[in-house]
């Protein structure tokens, strides 16, 4: 149990690093129609990718718990999604938070759906 633990603990570690230094540094201020473009792209990205192990890992435990629970749990950042969903809506912004919400929820789920075609791909 103890090393389950810490692998996730340190898929978790990583996948916060990098979404600080993708959104937080590399994307910050950035906006599009009104909202944060460094945290849609961490959304999407780590949609992606978690579709993508979901489809490759097939069986692998270890890996599911380091890369998908850890560092895609670290790294994606739906809570952040949702205060800035809120600030929006605070702000009297409803277009852009609808905007936001809508693409980041169906953007996402494409996302984690072509990822986990293509890691099926890797399978076969």
């Amino acid at each position: 149990m103890i090393r389950e633990i810490l692998t996730v603990g340190a898929g978790g570690a990583a996948g916060s690093v990098v979404r600080y230094l993708l959104a937080g540094n590399l994307m910050a201020g950035c906006t599009w129609c009104g909202f944060s473009a460094g945290t849609f792209a961490v959304n999407a990205l780590g949609s992606l990718l978690i579709g993508l192990l979901a489809g490759a890992a097939g069986s692998s435990a270890w890996l599911m718990r380091l890369l998908a629970v850890g560092f895609c749990g670290g790294f994606t950042t739906f809570s952040a999604f949702s205060v800035e969903t809120v600030r929006l809506l605070r702000d009297g912004q409803y277009g852009p938070a609808a905007l936001y919400a809508g693409l980041s929820v169906g953007v996402c789920a494409a996302c984690a759906a072509l990822g986990m075609w293509l890691g099926e791909l890797t399978r076969n």
